[in-house]
């Protein structure tokens, strides 16, 4: 008899299957570290942003008038700031920055006071995240948890 070495069709097959099982199990389980990423994210953009308009307000004297609760008005949002040439660098945008998700922003008519909102993808209005944001709906935006919405004024 020779000595076969390597494998068989049937050894090859299983292998690949538990890699496939594996590789799908732990996909499953990166999905939540994602959201919670992508959600950290979005609360951390929240104060660069508020710290771009504070940077506004000391050369303009008021916050942007106005309410900005799309995706496309928030385009709109970015480059109304961008434009004014007062040193703001890059505001950013939502990480998916689709559908439901994007970030919102609504001042008195004044400009004296302003609500910032990002919609998170926690699920669950008790959640630790939510601990520490405004609630209710303010300038037009609903900063409720159950919206899942998270919302920041100065």
């Amino acid at each position: 008899m020779k000595n076969k070495k390597g494998f068989t069709l049937i050894e090859m097959l299983i292998v690949i299957t538990i890699i496939a099982v594996l590789a799908s199990l732990i996909l499953v389980g990166m999905g939540g570290a994602r959201q919670k990423s992508r959600d950290s994210k979005r609360v951390a953009d929240l104060h660069n942003v508020m710290n771009a308009l504070e940077l506004y307000y000391s050369f303009k004297g008021h916050y942007p008038k106005g309410t900005y609760n799309s995706v496309q008005s928030w385009d709109t949002f970015v480059n109304d700031i961008t434009k004014e040439k007062l040193s703001i660098g890059r505001i950013p945008r939502d990480p998916l920055n689709t559908g439901l998700y994007y970030y919102r922003y609504a001042s008195n008519d004044l400009g004296t006071d302003y609500v910032l909102g990002a919609r998170l993808e926690e699920e669950d209005p008790e959640a630790v995240i939510f601990s520490d944001d405004i609630d209710g709906t303010h300038y037009t935006i609903d900063c409720s948890d159950t919206n899942q919405v998270y919302c920041v004024m100065p």
